[in-house]
C-alpha cells in the first residue's frame, strides 16, 4: 500500500503567501518535552506555519537497533503533539515499505505541495555534523532548510566548518535549545529501571507507555539490517 501524503489543504492554497512546513522528522521511542520544545522554538524562530512529526518506520541509521514497533511509536507521537494546533503527526513514513531515508520523505512532499510551500527539515546540531554522508546529501540541499537544534554551549563552529569541507550547499539555520538534554534512550532506561519520568515527557505519553508495557525487553522487535545512514 503506498503511504499517504498529510492532507494539509491549506498550506499552498494562497499563492500569493509562501507557506513553511516544518518536518520533525525522528524515532520518537518515545518522543519527549525536548522533541516538542524544540518542534515550537523553530516554529516560532522561522516563522512555520506548521510542523509535521514524522516517526520513521525502519530508520536507516537504526538498523542494528532494538526499536519499539512503529505503531506504539505513532500514537505516542499523536498523543504528545494533541495539544498543539500547529503540530500534526503523519504515518507516512511507517506506511512506507523499505528503509525510512529522508530524502525520500522530502521528495514526497516536494512533490505534493506547490512550490509556495517551503519545506524546512528540523533535526539536532550533532545530526547536522554528519549531514553531507546521508543519502542522496546533494538532492537534500536543494530540497530544504534544515534547522539545526543546538544545546546551550554547542561548538556551531565546528558544525559549519565541517559543512563546508563537506561541499554539499546545505542552507542550515542554528538555533539553541536549553531543553535537549533530555533524551528517548534515558527515558527508556529510568522506565526499565522502574524510575519516574514525570516532566520528561506528557503525562499523555507516560499513560500510554504504562498501559501497553513499552520498554521492557520482551516489548521491543530486534531491527536487522546493515548500518547506514
Amino acid at each position: 500500500m503506498k503511504p499517504e501524503i498529510p492532507r494539509l489543504p491549506e498550506l499552498g492554497a494562497d499563492w500569493s503567501h509562501e507557506y513553511r512546513l516544518g518536518i520533525m522528522g525522528g524515532t520518537f521511542d518515545p518522543i519527549h518535552y525536548g522533541h516538542l520544545v524544540t518542534a515550537e522554538q523553530a516554529r516560532e524562530a522561522l516563522a512555520l506555519d506548521l510542523v509535521l512529526f514524522m516517526p520513521a518506520g525502519r530508520p536507516a541509521f537504526k538498523l542494528d537497533s532494538d526499536v519499539t514497533d512503529a505503531e506504539d511509536r505513532y500514537a505516542m507521537t499523536v498523543l504528545a503533539t494533541a495539544a498543539n494546533p500547529a503540530f500534526d503527526a503523519s504515518r507516512f513514513e511507517i506506511d512506507r515499505e523499505g528503509v525510512t531515508y529522508t530524502i525520500d520523505t522530502l521528495r514526497a512532499l516536494r512533490e505534493h505541495y506547490p512550490e509556495n510551500v517551503k519545506l524546512f527539515f528540523i533535526t539536532g546540531a550533532d545530526a547536522v555534523l554528519d549531514l553531507a554522508t546521508w543519502h542522496d546529501a546533494e538532492a537534500m540541499a536543494k530540497l530544504a532548510t534544515f534547522i539545526a537544534a543546538t544545546r546551550p554551549g554547542y561548538d556551531i563552529e565546528q558544525a559549519r566548518k565541517r559543512l563546508d569541507e563537506s561541499g554539499v550547499p546545505f542552507d542550515v539555520r542554528y538555533i539553541e535549545i536549553p531543553a535537549l538534554a533530555i533524551s528517548s534512550t534515558n527515558i527508556r532506561q529510568r522506565v526499565q529501571a522502574g524510575k519516574s519520568v514525570r516532566y520528561l515527557t506528557s503525562e499523555s505519553v507516560i499513560g500510554y507507555i504504562r498501559k501497553n508495557g513499552l520498554y521492557n525487553v520482551h516489548r521491543v522487535e530486534r531491527v536487522e539490517g546493515t548500518h547506514i545512514r
